[in-house]
């Protein structure tokens, strides 16, 4: 999976998809700080990758003003060591849901992943 972490995320959590078979950018490794959340969002879209944040009222808003876009995922605001755990069972969750495809399974849509590691994927726009 491609994954953009948005700048509120430790770009620890980068390394950590990085590690498996994912393609995750963090700001910070490209020189992106301070971005507007809107220049993150269409420069995910136009990498096809699915921002990861904890801002989920920007990112919902812009999620819903668009026609298509690879997904949004938001964490919860927690510890490093606990976003890549909660990050893991979000792709553990993808992977067993869609098999070799899990990316497919958040096109146009949202997925909540509470602090007691609840999931939910709802359709936006």
């Amino acid at each position: 999976m491609r994954f953009f972490i948005d700048e509120c995320i430790s770009p620890t959590l980068s390394r950590h998809l990085n590690q498996g078979l994912h393609d995750a950018i963090h700001p910070r490794d490209r020189g992106r700080l301070r971005n507007p959340d809107h220049v993150v969002f269409a420069r995910a879209i136009a990498e096809d990758r699915v921002i990861v944040t904890e801002n989920a009222e920007d990112f919902r808003k812009l999620a819903g003003g668009v026609d298509l876009h690879p997904g949004v995922i938001i964490l919860p605001s927690v510890a490093r060591a606990e976003a890549q755990r909660l990050m893991d069972l979000v792709v553990a969750h993808l992977t067993k849901a869609s098999g070799d495809r899990p990316q497919d399974l958040l096109v146009n849509s949202v997925l909540t992943i509470t602090a007691e590691a609840q999931i939910r994927i709802d359709p936006l726009p």
